[in-house]
């Protein structure tokens, strides 16, 4: 079985979410995933692209529920690695899929694609 998933996010949206709901961003990302952006010129840019990772690897494995702790984007360079746990790393080894991602932003929007090789 192969799978993919898609998902795109105003990056402005994230920004003022993040704002309005300090804590908001210790449910939605990991620690890793928070320093990685906060080292950023603007982090929100960057944790939108990973909140897109997290919807896209979801849709891709075809899970009925958001489990943004379980889904972690690693830094890298132009390959970005995913750390998968709990239920979502049960859920691949089940499927026998590998999950592949690839993120993109600009100055308005992220995006993220996710497949299962």
């Amino acid at each position: 079985m192969h799978g993919v998933g898609i998902d795109l996010l105003e990056i402005a949206r994230l920004e003022r979410a993040l704002e309005r709901r300090p804590r908001l961003a210790a449910r939605l990302f990991t620690e890793g995933e928070r320093s990685y952006a906060a080292s950023r010129e603007r982090p929100g840019r960057h944790l939108a692209a990973r909140f897109c990772a997290k919807e896209a690897v979801t849709k891709a494995l075809g899970l009925d529920a958001l489990r943004c702790q379980e889904i972690e984007v690693l830094e890298g360079g132009a390959a970005v690695d995913l750390r998968l746990s709990g239920e979502v790393a049960r859920r691949a080894r089940e499927l026998g899929a590998e999950v592949k991602i690839s993120l993109s932003h600009e100055r308005e929007m992220a995006a993220a694609v996710a497949v299962l090789a």
